[in-house]
């Protein structure tokens, strides 16, 4: 599947991934996480259940904190 990751654009070998499929397979590690698929906010209990088809628009934003 193609889908857009972060603006750019990605060709996957599933046909369909969970949130935190895409999380594992892109290695993204930060504790603090904002996903949204085709502009819609994606809450952390919805990771396992909310699917990436083809053509989704996915952001993957990082949160940093500090001082």
């Amino acid at each position: 599947m193609i889908i857009e990751l972060n603006n750019r654009i990605e060709t996957l070998e599933a046909g369909q991934l969970t949130v935190n499929e895409l999380l594992e397979l892109k290695n993204f590690t930060f504790r603090m996480l904002v996903i949204k698929i085709n502009g819609h906010l994606v809450k952390k209990d919805q990771y396992d259940t909310a699917l990436i088809n083809d053509g989704d628009k996915v952001m993957v934003l990082h949160l940093v904190s500090g001082g």
